[in-house]
C-alpha cells in the first residue's frame, strides 16, 4: 500500500487514473442507491474508500471494486488481483473453504484464523 501510495505520487497518468476510478466508485454507488430507491447516506457523500483519490489504505477495497467493475477501471485493484493471481482467483470459489471453521489452518495468511490459531497452540 505504501509503495502504491509512493506511485501515485510520481506517476501522473495511475494518479488520474486512480481519481478516475474514485469518480466512478462514487457513480457507481449512486447508481445502485437510486435503483435500490434508499436515500442518500450524507455522511458518505463524495467518499469512497480505499484510500481513493489520494492514497491507498485498503486493498480489499480495490479488489471489491475491480471485481465489481470489471478490468480498467481500477488500476491499482487490477494490479492487486495480478499480485494474488497464485493464491486466489475470481474463476475459483473458496467460499466452503472461507467458512468452514473445521478446515485446515492455512500457514501463509492468518488473518482469519490468528486468534483460532493462538487457542489451539496453547
Amino acid at each position: 500500500m505504501a509503495e502504491m501510495t509512493e506511485r501515485l505520487g510520481h506517476d501522473e497518468e495511475l494518479a488520474a487514473a486512480h481519481r478516475a476510478a474514485h469518480e466512478n466508485y462514487l457513480a457507481e454507488r449512486e447508481r445502485i442507491r437510486l435503483a435500490a430507491g434508499v436515500d442518500p447516506v450524507w455522511e458518505i457523500d463524495g467518499i469512497t474508500a480505499g484510500g481513493m483519490p489520494d492514497r491507498v489504505k485498503c486493498l480489499h477495497v480495490l479488489v471489491g471494486h475491480a471485481l465489481a467493475v470489471g478490468p480498467g477501471i481500477t488500476p491499482l485493484g487490477d494490479e492487486t488481483l495480478d499480485r494474488i493471481a497464485e493464491d486466489w482467483t475470481p474463476e475459483v470459489c473458496t467460499c466452503a473453504a472461507a467458512w468452514d471453521h473445521d478446515a485446515e489452518i492455512p500457514t501463509r495468511d492468518l488473518s482469519r484464523h490468528v486468534r483460532r490459531l493462538k487457542e489451539e497452540q496453547q
